[in-house]
């Protein structure tokens, strides 16, 4: 499965460790209710006795979402997840930062959406990113495990130079700016991170043709360990945007692939991504100008 353990985790653990220093960057791993609040449906949120795992349900009725207290801009997010198991066509687990808690016409974003299955078939994982409302930058992956067993780390990396969504800090997707002004890449609206659980068959399973079965429900997805280390927003402009480089998520190492990485992103692409919307010239006739940006430099 390739080399999954690469030399630059030990330069975040460094980087993290030196990043406690600074305090203009805010670093949290402290419980659910000293960093999030319940969006909607607190009848379907639950933790463990010990308060160290969080429980999301999906039913009939509703599902259940949260949000964290404070927005963001640039930084490192991190939490490990674990995904309804079984039969769970129909249903999404969101896991995503965006500018707003709705979806208005102007928001950045920036999205993990895992894709429910029939019993047996592969659970599939969307990433998108919006700006200013904007969408439609879909990618496709395959996973290398089965998410629904035990607990992964999904990570986002945002700073000015690129986004990379992580997989095990394995970078499945990398989303890069050109340096200029443009509309593709969300760089100047703090964000919030969210989760949710919704019923999406309408789409979500084999284009909607797969629908949920509820007398499967509650379909139950399970959170802990959340992590982040990043510029909280203060109005009207917090000082750690105009100096992020004093952080390691936005020094250079931060801004390229690791020789590692690209070899374990290089396996990714070759063996799990199964659509990529650069790729989708009938969608596309002329491709996005951000489809003809190198991941690799």
């Amino acid at each position: 499965m390739g080399r999954w353990v690469s030399t630059y985790l030990l330069l975040i653990a460094a980087a993290m460790a030196a990043s406690c220093l600074q305090s203009e960057s805010a670093i949290s791993k402290g419980s659910f209710e000293d960093n999030f609040s319940i969006m909607w449906s607190d009848e379907h949120f639950k933790t463990s006795e010990d308060g160290q795992i969080w429980y999301l349900s999906l039913d009939k009725e509703t599902g259940c979402g949260f949000q964290t207290k404070q927005r963001y801009r640039f930084g490192w997010f991190s939490m490990k997840l674990k995904l309804v198991g079984g039969d769970s066509a129909g249903v999404v687990t969101a896991y995503y930062m965006c500018t707003e808690n709705g979806a208005g016409p102007t928001r950045d974003e920036l999205d993990f959406e895992f894709l429910g299955n029939r019993t047996g078939q592969p659970y599939l994982i969307q990433t998108n990113v919006y700006k200013n409302g904007t969408g439609g930058r879909e990618m496709r992956h395959m996973l290398w495990f089965d998410p629904t067993e035990e607990f992964h780390t999904y990570s986002i990396l945002w700073n000015n130079h690129q986004i990379l969504f992580f997989v095990d800090r394995v970078p499945i997707r990398v989303y890069k700016n050109n340096g200029e002004e443009n509309n593709f890449f969300p760089n100047e609206k703090p964000m919030y991170l969210f989760s949710s659980i919704w019923n999406a068959d309408e789409w979500a399973t084999r284009g909607g043709l797969e629908k949920t079965d509820w007398k499967k429900a509650p379909f139950v997805s399970s959170y802990k360990d959340f992590s982040l280390d990043g510029c909280r927003w203060e109005d009207p402009y917090p000082a750690c945007v105009s100096t992020t480089t004093k952080n390691w998520w936005d020094q250079y190492e931060a801004w390229h692939l690791s020789d590692s990485q690209k070899m374990d992103y290089a396996w990714v692409q070759r063996n799990l991504v199964i659509y990529d919307y650069c790729k989708d010239t009938e969608r596309y006739p002329t491709l996005p100008v951000e489809c003809s940006l190198s991941p690799w430099d």
